[in-house]
Formats: C-alpha cells, sequence, structure tokens
C-alpha cells in the first residue's frame, strides 16, 4: 500500500524538479525582456551567459546544459549589442566549462549511487528486516541511525525461532552511529549462533560476553566500553524468562482489559550490570515474568527512544504513547505489531523533529490469537463444557 506522505513527497519531488529543468530558459527570457524592455544604457545580453551555469547547479544534465546554452547563444545574437563576437565566445567558454562539469557529477553520481547500493546490502545483511511471523508470534521492529545517510547504528535486535522456544535480544552499543556498527556485528552473529545451540539462557548470555570480549581485545580503552543488552525467551508454554544487563524495561500491553492499564512494565528483577562490566558467572539464570497470553504484546526499545528531547527540552512520553496505541487496538478488536511500531516511529520523530542525537530502536513481540480460538473460548464459557456449544 502507497502511504499518502510518499506520494506528496514524490509530487513534490516531480514540481520541484520541473521548476529547476524551467529555470535556465526562464533566466534567458528574463534577460531577452530587459533587452527589449529597456533598450540603450546598460547591455543586457551578456548576462545570458548564466544559463549554462544555472543548468550545471541545478540539474548537472549535460543534455540540459547543451540546451541552456544554446538558448544563451541565440539571446547573445538576437538583439544588437554590438558586442556580438566576445559576448558569444564568453558563451561557448562558459559552456565548455560547464559540460564539463556536468559530465564529472555524472560519473561521481553513479558511482555514488553504486557505492550507497553495495552499502544498504552491507546493511541489510548486518540487520536484515524481521519476518512477519517468528514462531506463532507476530514481530515487528524499526531502527533509526543517528549517522546521516546509515540505516544501522549502535542499536540492535534480533528474533529467532530456537528448539527451546522464540528467543529475542535488543541491545545498545556504547556510542552510536557507524563507530558502533564492528561491535553489533561481532554480538548479532554470535546470538544467532548460540540462541540455536545454548540450551539455557544463560549460556546465550555467555556466549555474547566472550564475543565482545573477542572483539575489544586489544583496542585502545576496550575497558570502557560496554554494551546495554536484554535477552528474552518465550517458551511453548507461554512463559516469558528475561535476562536484562542494564537495558530499559520492556512493556507489556494488554489491550482490552477494563480496570487495568493497557501498558505497564514487565518486572524482570534486579538487572546485571551492562555487558562488559561485569563477570556473568557461572551459572546467571532467566527471570520468569509471567507468560504472554493470547492479544498480548511486549514492546522492547532502546534508551535513544526515552532520552529525546522536543525544542522544550521535554523527555519522550513513551509510555502515554503506547497507552494510546494499546486503547486505539483495544476499540479496533485486535493489536497489531507493524501498526504500533508505526504509530510509536511516527510520535518519536515528531517529538524530536527528526534529529536524533542517538541511535534508537523498538521491537514488538504479540502472541496474537487466531478468531477460532476466541470462539471456542466463548463456547466454554458459556455451556462449561470444552468446545460444547450451548443450546
Amino acid at each position: 500500500m502507497i502511504r499518502p506522505r510518499a506520494v506528496n513527497r514524490r509530487s513534490g519531488g516531480r514540481a520541484r524538479g520541473l521548476v529547476i529543468l524551467s529555470l535556465p530558459g526562464l533566466w534567458v527570457a528574463a534577460v531577452l525582456g530587459l533587452v527589449y524592455a529597456v533598450p540603450g544604457g546598460v547591455q543586457w545580453a551578456p548576462a545570458a551567459v548564466a544559463a549554462p551555469v544555472i543548468a550545471c547547479a541545478g540539474t548537472g544534465r549535460r543534455r540540459c546544459v547543451l540546451v541552456s546554452g544554446g538558448l544563451a547563444v541565440a539571446a547573445v545574437a538576437l538583439p544588437d549589442t554590438g558586442q556580438l563576437l566576445g559576448t558569444e565566445v564568453a558563451v561557448l567558454a562558459v559552456l565548455a566549462v560547464c559540460f564539463r562539469l556536468a559530465d564529472r557529477r555524472a560519473r561521481l553520481a553513479a558511482e555514488l549511487d553504486r557505492t550507497r547500493e553495495v552499502a544498504v546490502a552491507a546493511q541489510q545483511v548486518l540487520l536484515p528486516p524481521l519476518p512477519q511471523r517468528v514462531g506463532g508470534l507476530a514481530v515487528a521492529g524499526d531502527h533509526l541511525s543517528a549517522s546521516r545517510g546509515a540505516r544501522v547504528g549502535g542499536d540492535l535486535y534480533e528474533v529467532l525461532a530456537t528448539p527451546y522456544g522464540v528467543r529475542a535480544v535488543i541491545g545498545d552499543v556504547r556510542g552510536h552511529g557507524l563507530e558502533a556498527i564492528g561491535t553489533v556485528a561481532a554480538l548479532l552473529g554470535s546470538f544467532r549462533e548460540a540462541a540455536h545451540h545454548e540450551p539455557e539462557l544463560g549460556g546465550v548470555l555467555h556466549r555474547l560476553d566472550r564475543a565482545l570480549h573477542r572483539h575489544l581485545r586489544g583496542r585502545a580503552h576496550a575497558a570502557e566500553e560496554f554494551v546495554t543488552l536484554m535477552l528474552l525467551e518465550l517458551g511453548e508454554d507461554c512463559g516469558v524468562r528475561v535476562i536484562n544487563c542494564g537495558h530499559p524495561q520492556p512493556y507489556r500491553l494488554c489491550p482490552g482489559h477494563p480496570g487495568q492499564p493497557s501498558a505497564r512494565p514487565l518486572e524482570t528483577g534486579e538487572p546485571f550490570p551492562p555487558l562488559g562490566l561485569f563477570d556473568p558467572g557461572p551459572d546467571p539464570k532467566g527471570v520468569p515474568c509471567g507468560e504472554l497470553l493470547p492479544g498480548q504484546a511486549l514492546f522492547l526499545h532502546t534508551d535513544g527512544v526515552t532520552d529525546a528531547r522536543d525544542a522544550a527540552g521535554e523527555f519522550f512520553p513513551l509510555l502515554p504513547v503506547l497507552e494510546g496505541a494499546a486503547q486505539t487496538a483495544a476499540h479496533g478488536g485486535a493489536l497489531s505489531a507493524p501498526a504500533l511500531v508505526d504509530a510509536v516511529r511516527t510520535s518519536f520523530l515528531r517529538h524530536a523533529r527528526g534529529r536524533l542525537t542517538d541511535d534508537m530502536a523498538l521491537l514488538v513481540l504479540h502472541r496474537d490469537a487466531p478468531r477460532v480460538l476466541v470462539h471456542a473460548a466463548s463456547a466454554r464459557t458459556a455451556t462449561g463444557v470444552p468446545g460444547v456449544p450451548r443450546p
């Protein structure tokens, strides 16, 4: 589905492109208008030499530069200025320089496009888009980098279906932007391997800790590097287990429960210090955090979300935004993980006015109940007999 904003941006881009294309012709027309409107005195015709310069600075297309140069030559030749030859030589000299610059600009633009393609491919390998469903859960995530032009930064997340249930990680590397990508790659690679082979969540934490120390070995200021991290496991019994290493608390969303808040922090116990600043010990345990019931969702985020400030210096009000999104979903009848992520992202960018001082990441895990299960539950409630409707 094409969003209205995207359509408006494309329409605005086309309009700006047409204006830029027409600027050299408008300039030549203005010069000719001055020549005939103000006869004698100031010689306006030589000003037409600026037409190829405008074309070169605007579109940078060689064909546009040539056309504007031809218009400039014609504009100089039409009026009798008494300096025809010298002015046309000047126009041709400027045209030659602008054509050369436009050619160089075209080659650089093509090289930049290829570089961007390589960068996008590398970033998608590092942090690929999440699948819509993982192990029976609806999943959605989003991330923004504080480095301009980059799609990944120092925040990371991943969700995997493993023999031990659905396992997820979300983390925030010290620093942000491109400088933190190496650490992100090391941690994600370790998690994708460990999540499938370690029966206990503590074993996954040990693997990540070793991977971080290997990555930082021999680096200056390695002792100061750390990662806030949260490991999460959802078993087949709907039970949630969490290991929190200095990361912001997640939220449990419970839309459609009268008298209860739609969003509330998930109690994960006393957190460990950030990874890299402590020894996990021989047997770190995941903290049981209750069950994720059908219709409920878990919302995880990095501190780049809650630390964002508006022009008045106010922090981003994440909990009210989640409450509003969950209540809207309740009125609509069902929570949608992608819609929730989109709503929080939109509110966040509006609050920060698009200016990011830190990376941010959002992750939603939603146990969406199929309608048939809801109907079966209603039948059990009405009859007292599982699966048997009341006559």
